[in-house]
């Protein structure tokens, strides 16, 4: 009999820590299903980030490095210097990528640090129980937000890839979610894309995933998935940011 489906093999067979239908499961799942397709198990280096994420380290087969809060695109960048060779990613929260790491996500990419980012979305801190994000939504009620986000106090949220996509030295950019199987598909899509430009030498690549968090919404899994397509998808819309390669092959 024929496998048509198992886990993949840069996916470690244990248990995770993430709380019932939060989606941190369906991506790192894609991101090991890239790594099996391109053959790049035994040479990749994930960057763990800060956050739910943390532990990341442990559920992948490749090599991992722990990062501080926000430094993940520093320590790949330096990874990826010393060991070109080396297929690297970084794996981001919301307040590791967009808070505390705005500063190294902005130069990383505008260097063209050839490196692979993959940016969890999900807009709310929710490792540290739930308080605004950098990219929690005008009005989104937190911890830190009881009446709602104020943007006349606490300014507006940072859409990363429109941001990122007017910076030269990105290569590709792309929003995607993983709310149903056809946006799991194009998920895996983007992903997989942002690990063979690296291999392909061609500069720094971000997929950001918009993501639930039904523990800190306060929602359940499947009323999570229903607020994220309902408020989060029309202020943070899918697509393709940035795509130089096409972009050149256009014109």
């Amino acid at each position: 009999m024929s496998v048509v489906f198992e886990k993949p093999k840069a996916l470690a067979d244990v248990t995770t820590h993430y709380c019932p239908g939060c989606t941190h499961g369906i991506i790192h799942r894609l991101v090991a299903e890239a790594i099996d397709e391109l053959g790049v198990e035994g040479r990749t280096v994930g960057i763990a980030s800060v956050g739910c994420s943390v532990m990341s380290y442990n559920y992948f087969n490749c090599d991992m490095i722990q990062s501080p809060h926000g430094r993940a695109p520093a320590v790949a960048t330096g990874v990826k210097r010393t060991r070109p060779d080396c297929i690297v990613f970084t794996y981001q929260g919301d307040g590791d990528l967009a808070a505390i790491g705005t500063a190294e996500t902005v130069h990383s990419a505008t260097r063209g640090e050839n490196i692979t980012v993959i940016f969890v979305n999900n807009a709310i801190y929710g490792m540290t129980g739930g308080q605004m994000a950098p990219t929690s939504l005008p009005g989104q009620v937190t911890q830190t937000t009881p009446y709602g986000r104020d943007v006349h106090y606490a300014g507006y949220p940072v859409r990363v890839c429109e941001m990122l996509s007017t910076l030269d030295g990105v290569e590709y950019c792309e929003r995607v979610t993983v709310d149903s199987v056809k946006n799991v598909m194009k998920a895996k899509k983007a992903i997989k894309k942002a690990f063979q430009n690296q291999i392909e030498g061609k500069g720094f690549s971000l997929v950001e995933v918009v993501s639930t968090c039904p523990t800190n919404w306060g929602l359940t899994p499947v009323d999570a998935l229903g607020w994220l397509r309902e408020n989060m998808l029309p202020y943070y819309p899918l697509g393709v940011y940035k795509d130089r390669s096409a972009q050149k092959e256009e014109k």
